[in-house]
């Protein structure tokens, strides 16, 4: 005997799909949306079905934008330097850095980290075409933005054979956040922490 209806036991299945949404979250999202107007779950509805009409992909950047650029406005910006770029797992990650408002150069999405566990092997990323970039708009650095996880570093290390000596490349600094007690951090942020180290 099924509890809820057909339409409900479908939404719960496919936001559960979601990345860090279990069950009982999906079943609350699902309950919230039900108790939306038609009119909010028909925008809900619309919003979603526009992420794959009217969102595209840079050909350089591997940005996300509008359907109708083929370029990022993060690259084609003639005020942007060329020179330096940022090299970040997902399309995401360049929010969080532009928000800070401290950065002027362009960026470069890989789509991922290398993980056989999870089956992403190298050639699966945009690596080529960042080495491609690296030659084309003479960049004079390549600063690596990725996670400071195992699967951050074989992608890091990775990039780094692969660009060779071509251009300068260098990592966002690490080290250990304010506020996080010492015998909690991980070993990677403690051994990122003691090669960063500063005078004081």
């Amino acid at each position: 005997m099924t509890v809820l209806p057909k339409a409900f036991n479908e939404l719960i299945t496919e936001l559960s799909k979601l990345p860090g949404v279990g069950p009982r979250t999906a079943e609350r999202y699902a309950l919230a949306i039900y108790n939306k107007s038609l009119v909010n779950s028909s925008s809900l509805s619309d919003s979603i079905r526009n992420i794959h009409n009217e969102v595209g992909v840079c050909t350089i950047t591997f940005a996300l934008v509008d359907k109708n650029l083929s370029i990022s406005p993060l690259y084609s910006d003639e005020n942007r330097d060329k020179t330096t770029v940022i090299v970040v797992a997902e399309p995401f990650d360049i929010v969080s850095i532009e928000k800070t408002g401290s950065y002027n150069g362009t960026y470069h999405v890989l789509g991922g980290l290398i993980s056989p566990i999870d089956g992403v092997e190298p050639d699966q990323l945009t690596v080529s075409q960042l080495t491609d970039r690296v030659k084309n708009d003479a960049v004079s650095e390549v600063i690596l933005g990725l996670n400071a996880s195992v699967e951050g570093e074989t992608t890091a290390l990775y990039i780094q054979q692969s660009l060779g000596n071509t251009t300068k490349v260098t990592r966002l600094a690490r080290g250990l956040p304010v506020g996080v007690d010492l015998e909690y951090a991980d070993q990677i942020t403690i051994s990122r922490a003691l090669e960063g180290r500063t005078t004081l």
